[in-house]
């Protein structure tokens, strides 16, 4: 080590600290570097009162105990100081805050439209319709049935949604509703064929989120207890839409349902991790503010 210069952990057995910018570097363990400081530029380091040695010590002991149980881990716990089942626990309820967000944001604008699209290749052409409804009021701005692939009824139906989805927040039905997958982008594909996404698709055909996808998050329901994925439950009975023939009382169910998730009165899993462990829902302020400060920086 040249004299006269030191480490930043050498300064500081010495009671010292940098009072400049390191005037040199060495090179240790082949490829790495730590810079050097002047000793006669150094200053005393201050002294530590009993108090405030105090609260560094209890600071430090907090790190080990989870701020939502109480369990003390023999490792510190990170910056959201959770144990492992509290921070699976926070991790979904992180996902259900965000989806009930979601849902005022969507309630509360004017312009956000729901759409359902009923496109079975199996049934008959006059069974199969499409709806678009506002999710604001409820209020069923177009419903018609979605005429055959290539005639000119389902043109018209494409050019519709075309006029009334252009620029506005949209969300389609849940995926999966029954026997078939409800999607959008079928208005555009011939019966039978596999779906080809292209860069070209309309606002209303792209993967735009779903309301299963808003409600999942919300409900809570996982397939393991250390899972942070929510998910629809596969058996279906606890979904709270339903497939009917008649698209625009399904949209307004679902918009309904989107109203229920903003107030925070439709039910959660009954086994949501939050739920069962009785600690209560985590405190999000701490990530609130962590995401808010991410997006203005």
């Amino acid at each position: 080590m040249p004299e006269g210069l030191l480490t930043k952990t050498q300064l500081g057995e010495r009671g010292l600290k940098p009072a400049s910018e390191p005037v040199a570097q060495v090179l240790y363990h082949g490829n790495s570097y730590a810079p050097l400081y002047a000793v006669d530029d150094a200053v005393p380091k201050r002294s530590c009162s009993p108090a405030k040695r105090a609260v560094l010590d209890r600071a430090r002991a907090l790190q080990h105990v989870c701020r939502r149980c109480g369990h003390r881990d023999d490792e510190p716990l990170g910056r959201g100081r959770w144990c492992s089942p509290c921070s699976y626990a926070a991790a979904l309820f992180v996902e259900h805050d965000q989806a009930q967000r979601d849902a005022r944001q969507l309630v509360a604008n004017e312009s956000a439209l729901l759409l359902v699209v009923d496109i079975d290749p199996e049934a008959l052409p006059d069974t199969q319709a499409v709806a678009v409804v506002r999710i604001h009021d409820h209020h069923v701005l177009y419903a018609s049935p979605a005429g055959e692939y290539g005639t000119t009824e389902r043109a018209a139906v494409l050019h519709r949604l075309d006029n009334l989805t252009a620029g506005q927040p949209l969300v389609r039905e849940p995926d999966h509703m029954g026997p078939t997958h409800r999607y959008p982008s079928r208005l555009l594909c011939p019966p039978g064929e596999r779906l080809v996404r292209t860069a070209d698709e309309p606002q209303w055909a792209r993967r735009n989120e779903s309301v299963a996808a808003i409600w999942a998050r919300w409900f809570g329901w996982t397939d393991h207890p250390s899972s942070t994925i929510p998910g629809v439950p596969r058996d279906g009975t606890t979904v709270p839409w339903s497939r009917s023939l008649d698209v625009a009382s399904d949209g307004q169910s679902m918009t309904a349902l989107l109203h229920r998730i903003a107030a925070g009165t439709e039910p959660v899993w009954d086994r949501a991790l939050w739920t069962i462990d009785g600690h209560g829902a985590p405190d999000l302020s701490w990530d609130r503010t962590r995401r808010s400060k991410a997006v203005s920086a």
